[in-house]
């Protein structure tokens, strides 16, 4: 980072454009530990670790998509499409990863589509996904014929809900917990930012998203890497889908309705640029967190969920600006 005299950047504003929403999290964290009752407790640290996982999970991959310089608007019915058809083949006898891997290939299928209408046709992504995010979410209502559909697989609930102890007292009571789709949500955050940093296919898509042409004219098959990151995108849904599916006990084609604005939300304000090019798994994991602490603080406060719609759309409104301020910079 340069001023505009050319001379370097002094090392605040370095750390400020490196790290700075990982800033803002730590002066929230703060500000609502001290502000905000019963914020602080393990009860509600474990159901906030709970309620980000499914955003955070599903984050890991859209970081892909914006970083190649598209986006996905059908994560936001795959997540339910994905549940209801693991509880539909679970009602039909199927075992537990007969159902898993049913959803999860029905949302590679879906992102699959999305890429090759993406790269191949070059329709934009807007268009692509939002078609697709329709027909997904009459799929899903079709799939349950527009109810939910309960789950008797006592080892998926068992799975979904198990706990693993982190701390106990010295009396051996458990004091902090982390469940098992925390961890699948954390385990996804160290692989895919693995993935974007340190392999030949994540400077890929890096370079996709910095400048297309000057990718393809490097040598990198860039039709390629777009569908293999739609339909990574779209089997991450799907097992995002099945784990909220799996905690709830039922497979509800109105889940997570409005869940790909949050998502796209928490990667831009975490400083993912929307142009393509800039990202990282840190930038992804302060957005998540953010505005997992800002909805959680809300509902803490009891603040209707009308006005929390309205702090929502506020949150993704200021990361789109402060995206390009940081562009224009």
């Amino acid at each position: 980072m340069s001023s505009p005299a050319g001379k370097p950047a002094s090392p605040f504003l370095t750390l400020l454009d490196r790290a700075g929403m990982q800033l803002i999290l730590g002066a929230l964290i703060l500000v609502c530990w001290l502000t905000v009752r019963n914020f602080g407790s393990p009860e509600n640290i474990m159901n906030l670790l709970l309620q980000v996982s499914t955003v955070g999970i599903v984050a890991t991959t859209m970081l892909f998509c914006l970083a190649s310089g598209n986006f996905d608007l059908s994560v936001g019915t795959l997540i339910p499409a994905g549940g209801v058809l693991c509880a539909l083949v679970l009602r039909h006898g199927g075992g537990l990863l007969l159902a898993t891997g049913t959803a999860l290939a029905f949302g590679a299928l879906v992102g699959l589509v999305n890429g090759v209408v993406v790269a191949r046709l070059k329709i934009n992504a807007l268009i692509t996904t939002l078609s697709t995010m329709m027909m997904v979410r009459g799929i899903a209502f079709v799939f349950a014929d527009g109810k939910s559909i309960g789950i008797g697989n006592e080892t998926m609930l068992n799975l979904a809900n198990a706990a693993f102890p982190v701390f106990r007292s010295s009396s051996g009571t458990v004091l902090f917990q982390i469940t098992l789709p925390v961890w699948i949500c954390l385990g996804l955050f160290g692989l895919f930012g693995f993935i974007l940093q340190r392999t030949t296919f994540g400077r890929n898509t890096l370079a996709i998203g910095g400048n297309e042409e000057a990718a393809r004219l490097a040598g990198i098959n860039v039709n390629r890497v777009k569908i293999t990151i739609f339909t990574m995108q779209g089997a991450v849904a799907a097992l995002a889908g099945v784990l909220l599916a799996a905690r709830l006990g039922i497979g509800d084609p109105k889940t997570a309705q409005g869940s790909e604005l949050s998502i796209i939300s928490a990667c831009v304000l975490g400083g993912v640029s929307l142009s393509g090019g800039i990202g990282r798994m840190s930038y992804v994991i302060a957005g998540v967190f953010i505005m997992g602490i800002v909805e959680n603080a809300m509902n803490l406060l009891n603040i209707d969920s009308f006005y929390q719609y309205i702090v929502r759309g506020a949150i993704l409104l200021g990361a789109v600006m402060l995206d390009c301020l940081k562009q224009r910079s």
